[in-house]
């Protein structure tokens, strides 16, 4: 059911979606409407984690709590229908991607595994697994996939896993630490039109940039407040131009960057209003509309009542 506002009597999760019209490098954005409430029942969310859009354009929610993914219009935010659950297996739910022929990727956070549905929603497939070796994954978060493969992001492993969307373990990058391509707790990572791959480092309060292969690139951002400076960046999309959405979760933001990691927009602060946020995790990759250049970001906070 679609909500106006969202805020209870406890924690209510809700997702908030934003299109931006772009005139030149001026970023305009503008609230659309939040989705759900706090529950169990069709509809609503225990803890919201990422975002995807179907092949036929639903957006796709998985909930680490209820353990279940959820579809909804994505004009109206009416909802529409789920599949997992814990009678299936899954545990904690997050990274979720879809590949060019409809296929869905998710990745379960505590048990290690990732499911490949089909565009009917229905199980194709299971593989990795819990732990360290490679192939095998620690706290995987949100997803992406590029040329025919799977890109997995650890914050146990502190590492970047890489599968053939057949579940075959092709090769990983990265090792923990605070040094130029090296992570800390890596929680995102997405694809620009161009191939190359960036990665938020939440515990190094950074972003980090690769090419496919996993060479390192470059890397912008440090703890602070500031434009261009993060206080545990979480969630992370790329629109149609490469400009890069971060979002953090101590500083209830959202900044945009263009593709070289020059601060172009930021908007959000803590709250629980219309574009206001706490504890800011994934969020959807923008997707273009038919119209006016516009966009349609999804995001996702977890709003504490009074």
């Amino acid at each position: 059911m679609l909500r106006k506002s969202v805020v209870w009597g406890s924690i209510c999760l809700f997702i908030l979606a934003f299109h931006a019209v772009c005139y030149g490098e001026t970023l305009q954005f503008e609230h659309v409407m939040n989705i759900g409430t706090k529950g169990i029942d069709p509809g609503q969310f225990q803890y919201v984690e990422d975002f995807a859009w179907s092949a036929d354009g639903k957006l796709l929610a998985t909930d680490a709590i209820n353990s279940n993914i959820q579809a909804f219009d994505k004009t109206s935010g009416k909802y529409l229908s789920q599949f997992g659950g814990k009678s299936t297996g899954f545990e904690k739910p997050e990274g979720i991607a879809v590949d060019k022929n409809g296929n869905i990727f998710v990745a379960d956070y505590q048990a290690g595994f990732i499911r490949k549905y089909g565009k009917d929603y229905k199980q194709v497939k299971q593989f990795s697994g819990l732990g360290a070796d490679p192939g095998q994954t620690e706290k995987s978060e949100f997803i992406d996939i590029y040329n025919g493969l799977l890109y997995v992001p650890e914050q146990g492993s502190h590492r970047v896993d890489v599968f053939d969307l057949n579940g075959k373990f092709k090769f990983m990058f990265c090792k923990q630490g605070n040094g130029p391509g090296e992570l800390f707790k890596p929680e995102a990572a997405k694809f620009n039109s161009k191939g190359i791959l960036y990665v938020v480092d939440l515990g190094n309060h950074r972003v980090q940039v690769f090419d496919k292969d996993g060479k390192f690139l470059k890397e912008w951002g440090k703890k602070g407040s500031a434009p261009g400076e993060f206080q545990r960046p979480a969630g992370l999309a790329i629109d149609k131009d490469d400009n890069v959405y971060v979002s953090e979760i101590d500083n209830n933001r959202i900044q945009v960057f263009d593709s070289e990691g020059k601060p172009l927009a930021m908007w959000g602060k803590d709250g629980t209003g219309n574009g206001e946020f706490k504890n800011l995790h994934g969020m959807g990759p923008a997707q273009r509309a038919a119209a006016r250049r516009q966009f349609r970001l999804a995001t996702v906070s977890a709003a504490q009542g009074e």
